[in-house]
Order: structure tokens, then sequence, then C-alpha cells
């Protein structure tokens, strides 16, 4: 039982009644009279037990997008019930305008909405949904308390989802649906037409030339079918905070973007995510439902305060297949980490795959290795010198394995990575 807002007006209404006639009966009496009043009103008031409770599933969304739960509300019961629901969330659900007013005829249901903005990624989930039901006098309700369960699935922002139609135009031109036409090792046979001037003349099909009696040429479209595995690194230095944003957001808004490209190219698409031991995989998934199924793979995911064990992640990345692929590893490029754990497997899947590492670059290094201003600016600048030389020096080793490195700021990696990989299907290297 709970008491109302009413009741304490009507407490406070006494005060005038001890004023008219100021000794202990009175106070004694209207008390009395209160609780008598709030007593009868709970016994009054419907019970809630007579109301049943359905959540309606909600869909996935990503972090700092608006969703919303519905409860559909049914009373069971003869009686009217007025009154209020609460349903409870987890804060990082972000629900608001939870509370919710009742009034149910018997037999009526109702559909209550209830916004959510998650602002972590993983699923969410509902606490208890509270009911009072209020008596005819409007001074006490019963309470009662209601397992409902819920959740929401918080997937990963991705925010460069922004430049998602000026890379399929680049895709679509590549592929031969504009105007250019490429042609490069290891490209597919698209269509005939005849020749213009500047065609290149190992493109002329001589068979349909004699045919037609007319120059025809070959035109080409880039490969499909290819693979592509995506590897991301969660381990400690993934915790790293460039910006306000960490290491991990950074590279899967990266992540998320190629795949959304690969799919739209028609390329295959896998995703192993751990540090000491694998977290996630994603395999054989569609080109229709790949971006949900790895998104929904990386809200599951946290950075884990441990060091990255790259054979672990070696032998996840060959369970995927030994079939040649592009290699995308999403790790930071520090170099004792990478000396120390990388390096030494990195010989091993370059003999394999073709291998490009996506690292968060973070500006402030730059900037402060650029300070001048005061001696204490000096020191830090010759700091952030040593250390922009090492990394410098650790993308040397890389490239020296043959491996691609892409160092950018966080807002750069997606597209960079992005172009990277379209640079190598106009080449026809993919």
């Amino acid at each position: 039982m709970s008491i109302t807002g009413h009741t304490v007006l009507l407490l406070a209404l006494g005060v005038g009644a001890v004023l008219w006639r100021p000794d202990g009966t009175t106070v004694g009496a209207w008390t009395l009279g209160v609780v008598l009043a709030v007593i009868l009103d709970a016994v009054l008031a419907p019970s809630p037990r007579q109301l049943s409770i359905l959540r309606k599933p909600t869909d996935p969304v990503r972090i700092d997008q608006d969703t919303t739960t519905v409860l559909q509300v049914t009373n069971n019961g003869r009686r009217r019930l007025r009154g209020v629901l609460r349903d409870a969330w987890l804060p990082s659900a972000g629900a608001t305008r939870n509370r919710h007013r009742l009034a149910l005829a018997g037999g009526d249901s109702v559909s209550l909405v209830t916004p959510l903005r998650p602002t972590r990624r993983g699923d969410r989930t509902a606490d208890r949904i509270t009911v009072r039901s209020l008596g005819p006098l409007g001074l006490a309700a019963r309470q009662k308390g209601f397992d409902c369960p819920g959740t929401v699935r918080a997937l990963p922002a991705f925010p460069s989802r922004k430049h998602l139609p000026g890379m399929l135009a680049k895709l679509q031109q590549i592929e031969g649906r504009a105007a250019v036409r490429t042609r490069g090792q290891g490209t597919e046979f698209d269509s005939l037409r005849d020749y213009v001037e500047g065609d290149d003349v190992r493109s002329i099909d001589w068979r349909a030339t004699a045919r037609r009696r007319t120059v025809v040429v070959r035109t080409w479209r880039p490969e499909r079918d290819r693979r592509i595995l995506l590897v991301l690194d969660t381990s400690r230095l993934s915790a790293g905070r460039v910006g306000d944003v960490p290491r991990l957001d950074s590279a899967m808004d990266a992540a998320l973007l190629l795949t959304a490209i690969a799919a739209k190219a028609g390329d295959h698409i896998g995703f192993v995510a751990g540090d000491r031991t694998v977290r996630a995989t994603v395999a054989k998934a569609s080109r229709t439902d790949v971006l949900a199924r790895v998104s929904a793979a990386m809200s599951q995911l946290d950075p884990t305060l441990v060091e990255a064990n790259w054979r672990e992640l070696a032998a996840a990345i060959t369970a995927q297949g030994r079939k040649q692929s592009l290699l995308v590893l999403l790790t930071p490029l520090e170099p004792a980490a990478v000396s120390e754990t990388l390096l030494p497997v990195l010989a091993n899947l370059a003999a394999r795959h073709r291998i490009v590492i996506a690292s968060v670059a973070d500006p402030e290094l730059s900037a402060m290795a650029d300070a001048r201003d005061d001696i204490v600016a000096v020191y830090s600048a010759a700091a952030a010198e040593v250390a922009l030389d090492a990394r410098r020096r650790t993308a040397n080793a890389l490239r020296q394995l043959g491996v691609a490195v892409l160092d950018e700021p966080a807002d750069a990696l997606p597209v960079a990575l992005a172009d990277y990989y379209l640079a190598l299907k106009s080449r026809g290297q993919l």
C-alpha cells in the first residue's frame, strides 16, 4: 500500500482544526480520521493482480538513436481501475516518459509506449513494472510489481554511414555501371562493345571482330565473390580513448562501412573479434544480412584489460578458411604490442592473405609534437616525437612484410579503409 499527495494535503488541512480547537484531542481525532479514510480507500481500491501485461518485442537500434517499447495492458477484472504504471529500465537504456496513467474499465486494454534511447552497446534490459491502483477517494493505492522481461539490443554507432552513398557511387563506377570501365589482373569478362579510340588494344576480341566485321573489344568488371575477413582487436589497447571515443568504437565504425560496401560489391565477409580468446565470429553470412550480423556480434563486445593473443586469433582466421582473402586487422599500431604479439604470426598470415592494418591515430600526439610555447611544451613535444617516430618505424617494418598500414584519425579511418578496398577493386587486385 502507498499513500498519495492527497493524504498529505488532508493532514495539512488539520492545521485549521487545531487552530480552531488547539488541544491533543483534536489532533488525535483528525489523525485517526485520516488514517481510517486511507485504510478504507486502500481496501476499496481494485487489486492490480487483475491486470495482465504483455511486452511486445523491440527491434535492435544503434546507440543514440530513438526507439520505443510497447506494453499491452489488459484489465481482466470487472471493476474500473485507475492508477499509475511505471516501466523501469536500466539507466543506459535511456527510458523517458516511463510513467503512464491508467484508467481501464473491466475488460478494456491499452497500449503504453515508452521511448528508449540507448547510450551503451549490448542488451539493455527492463527492470520490474510497478502498478499502483488508486482507491475511490484518491488517498491510497494498492501496489504490485510485475516481472515482464524486455530487452533492446543497442548496436554500435555507425557515424560513417554518411559516406556510404559516395562510396557506393565509386563502386558503381568501378563495376562499369557508369561510363568508366576498368581492366586489371583478376578481373571478370562483362560484355562486348565497339572499339573507340583510346581503348587498350589488348582488349580486342578478334573472333567477335571477324564475325561483326568491325573492331570489338571486351569490357571487364572487378571480380565478385572475393573474401574479406575483418579481425577486431578487443585487447586493452582498444580501450584507450582518442578524443572522447574509445579506439574500439572507432574501429567498429570503420569495419561497418567496409562491410556495407563489400556486401554491395558481392564479396563474402567474415568477422573475428578477440583478445586473449576469441570473443565473437561471423561466418557464412549472406550478403543481405551480413551487416546486421556483424553489428549484432559487435554489440556484445567491450575492451578487455589483457594483451592480445594473436596466435589464438590466427587460428580463428585459419578456421574461417584457407582461401586467399583481404585480411583487415583493426588493431592499434602500438610498437611494443605489435613487435611482441603480432609480428611473430604476421609472416605466416601474409604468405596466404593480402593484409591491411587499420589503426586509429591520435591527432593530439601530432599537435603536441608541434607545440613550442614554453619549456614544458618543448619536453612534451620531444616525447611526442619519440612516440611518433616509433610508430613510423613500426609501420615501415610492417610494409616490408607486404602489409599495408592505414594509421588515420578516427573520423578519417573509415573513409581511408574504404578507399583502399575500392582501389584494390579498381586495379583488379582483389
